[in-house]
């Protein structure tokens, strides 16, 4: 299966900087609706057959116009929400707490899936959920689904689950708004990572995608590449 995970458009919260992953959540900007608006034809070489958005109004809205291009209908299932920010919800994400919110979900990643973000849901939690949603996605028979979720989120099941991505890639590398990952692959067989906001991701066995070491230069939230929920 083809496996296109696209990051929601812009919000007032992106704009501020700050945690914000709790459900409904605020709608898009009006950068985010230009954003949204263009997907069709960002993706207008996929032949998407199945479209999933979360719970999260920002993803609904983002999916929206390529629904209507396609004629498809949103799936929406709460697997594929932000990461839960716990006790960081709305702080400040450009100061040490978004560092410390992205480097939780990156040690997840990296298989330290009993830690638990502060006040929220541990990596085994999130990974559970997401995965039940490409799961769905894969027995629908689909030949190409697109998931239309969060950043921290796409980034982590991504460095998670791709067997070409690792940490310091997915550390080092933000997923803009409605910036897109696109992997091949299944839940029994595993994930490739094909492209990565439009760049092509070097395949196994070649010189492999490197990132900057975690922590060096830069304020804390850039450092890890956050960019909101």
């Amino acid at each position: 299966m083809r496996l296109i995970l696209v990051r929601h458009g812009e919000t007032p919260t992106n704009v501020d900087h700050l945690l914000d992953t709790a459900v409904p959540g605020p709608g898009l900007t009006a950068l985010g609706e230009r954003q949204a608006a263009a997907l069709p034809e960002v993706l207008a070489g996929e032949d998407i057959e199945a479209l999933y958005a979360s719970t999260l109004v920002r993803t609904q809205l983002t999916a929206a116009p390529l629904a209507a291009a396609r004629g498809l209908d949103v799936r929406v299932r709460d697997g594929l929400r932000e990461i839960a920010a716990g006790d960081l919800e709305m702080l400040p994400g450009d100061l040490g707490h978004g560092e410390l919110y992205l480097r939780t979900a990156l040690a997840w990643a990296a298989g330290n899936t009993g830690l638990r973000m502060p006040g929220g849901e541990s990596g085994a939690e999130f990974l559970a959920r997401y995965d039940a949603v490409v799961a769905e996605a894969a027995d629908s028979g689909a030949a190409c689904v697109a998931l239309v979720s969060h950043g921290a989120a796409v980034r982590t099941w991504t460095a998670a689950r791709a067997h070409n991505v690792d940490i310091p890639f997915a550390a080092a590398r933000r997923l803009a708004n409605t910036g897109v990952v696109v992997l091949e692959g299944s839940p029994a067989d595993g994930w490739k990572a094909l492209t990565w906001a439009g760049a092509t991701v070097a395949p196994e066995g070649e010189p492999g995608p490197t990132g900057e070491p975690l922590g060096d230069g830069g304020p804390a939230g850039e450092r890890l590449g956050w960019t909101g929920g």
